[in-house]
């Protein structure tokens, strides 16, 4: 089972829709049974970082998604799905987060033109499977005010410059979040998922 974590985020039907695109009929759910029972997870995520904790938390899914990082499971998380990854976000004050990756979500410099949307190249920092087949400085679609700083340089895959060079990427184990939106990307979003599905279920 492919499961996508529902707790309120916008952009759920269209991740839905990108992997019935490949082939896949994932199950939309806030159960935490089947989050932890699924070969692999999506953790879509639109609006602020804050929110999508509190969400998350009312249904005991914060620990659900903590458990599946520990144990290794693959989860591919998504736009805030990726922020609430961090240690705090300083949007609307500072929030704790899930603490799975050490980092703070910092908000884009002063200047720029916020939120940062629409297509900018991601910059491949490591070599992986999940990038088999899309070329280095491929576009993705962005919506994003903050970004994240993981404080190891380790886990950052791909790279994104705006006013600054940004984390757009990380991989830690079977864990994938990006900070763009591959279901919002054509192709290239859909080979990542593609890729992302094959390398974890395979």
């Amino acid at each position: 089972m492919i499961a996508v974590i529902n707790y309120g985020a916008g952009n759920i039907g269209s991740v839905v829709n990108a992997l019935a695109k490949l082939g896949y009929r994932p199950t939309v759910t806030d159960a935490v049974s089947d989050i932890l029972k699924a070969d692999a997870v999506f953790l879509p995520g639109v609006g602020a970082a804050a929110d999508t904790m509190k969400s998350l938390a009312a249904t005991g899914i914060d620990d659900a998604v903590r458990k599946l990082v520990e144990l290794k499971r693959p989860l591919f998380a998504i736009c805030v799905g990726l922020q609430v990854l961090l240690t705090s976000t300083e949007e609307g004050g500072d929030h704790k987060c899930l603490g799975i990756i050490p980092g703070k979500v910092r908000k884009l410099p002063v200047g720029l033109k916020i939120p940062h949307m629409g297509w900018n190249q991601v910059k491949q920092v490591n070599a992986h499977p999940i990038f088999s087949d899309i070329p280095d400085n491929t576009n993705f679609y962005f919506v994003h005010s903050y970004y994240a700083h993981p404080l190891a340089r380790s886990v950052v895959a791909g790279v994104t410059e705006y006013g600054i060079e940004f984390c757009s990427m990380i991989i830690k184990d079977n864990l994938f979040a990006t900070q763009f939106h591959p279901e919002k990307s054509g192709e290239p979003g859909l080979k990542m998922y593609s890729n992302f599905l094959k390398i974890v279920c395979s």
